[in-house]
């Protein structure tokens, strides 16, 4: 028996809860994981998971012994990748889901300079705007825009998206300049939609000014669950939008989309990155993270109460 491989076998299938999605993420067969992990069990005298045909639990032992392999297994990554040649890099598959609008502008277009830096580091992107489970889906972390709710997760921000409310001309030709955030909720006007996955708000950012604030609560012709497409139904003319303004820049510069109430600030998004509190924090992940913060530091910089960036 490989005791790393049994040990990484029973640390998985314990996070994800599954021998089948254990396997799916290890790249193995489940027969294989099923059998590292009897043989840990037999190695070790004890019972480590109680298999149902529905789902398996881990029992007290196995739950102790848990808290045990992954500082091992931890020590194990650091060991390898913390070694004193310097030639030595961080390595290996990483796993991360990112907002699609983030990943199209700002992540993928630097994307060559990291390769470059770290390139025996593999990376597997989801991009997307949904709920992710993390443990799950084996998905190291996530960056996310917009408060977290999962306390859970250990977060760290990374940026704040500053924001504007945009339309396509074509859009205001039929409609109308509005005046004021509130005739955004009057006919004939109509909002785009963004239906956060966490609050299901459709409109969720306040505008203010000399102390008097405004929450949009307007009618929609489509709501979207992606920034892209929230984007593209703008630009189609479908309503009025709120959007980071890197979003924006180009689309304005080209006279696609026109800005709205300039002299009407919208708080900034917050910006962060999140992991699972048990996923140890590897050489790979860390360098992965490190270079998100600088990026987001030349793009939407961390802004204090008092406005200053940071």
């Amino acid at each position: 028996m490989d005791r790393f491989n049994a040990m990484q076998a029973f640390a998985r299938v314990v996070e994800t809860g599954s021998f089948t999605k254990a396997a799916e993420t290890l790249h193995m067969s489940k027969t294989s994981v099923t059998q590292l992990v009897q043989q840990l069990e037999a190695r070790l005298r004890v019972t480590l998971l109680n298999r149902t045909t529905r789902k398996v639990n881990v029992t007290a032992d196995g739950a102790a012994y848990y808290e045990r392999v992954i500082k091992l297994l931890a020590d194990m990554d650091d060991a390898e990748t913390s070694l004193s040649n310097a030639s030595v890099l961080p390595r290996g598959r990483l796993r991360v889901d990112v907002p699609s609008p983030f990943a199209r502008t700002i992540l993928i277009p630097a994307l060559p300079a990291f390769h470059a830096q770290y390139p025996d580091i593999q990376l597997d992107m989801g991009v997307s705007d949904r709920m992710v489970d993390l443990i799950g889906e084996s998905v190291d972390c996530v960056v996310r825009g917009g408060e977290l709710t999962d306390l859970s997760l250990v977060a760290r921000r990374i940026g704040d998206l500053s924001l504007g409310v945009y339309a396509a001309p074509n859009y205001l030709e039929k409609a109308g300049v509005p005046s004021h955030p509130q005739a955004l909720s009057l006919p004939p006007h109509y909002i785009v939609g963004f239906r956060w996955a966490r609050s299901g708000l459709a409109f969720p950012y306040a505008m203010y000014r000399n102390g008097e604030r405004v929450r949009v609560q307007g009618r929609y012709v489509i709501s979207v669950d992606d920034g892209n497409a929230g984007l593209a139904a703008g630009l189609a003319g479908l309503g009025v939008l709120c959007l980071p303004d890197y979003m924006a820049r180009e689309h304005v510069s080209r006279g696609e989309l026109v800005r709205l109430f300039e002299d009407w600030p919208l708080d900034p998004m917050p910006m962060y990155v999140a992991f699972p509190p048990n996923r140890h924090v590897s050489a790979k992940l860390r360098v992965f993270i490190d270079w998100v913060v600088e990026l987001m530091a030349q793009h939407a910089p961390i802004v204090d109460r008092l406005g200053r960036r940071h």
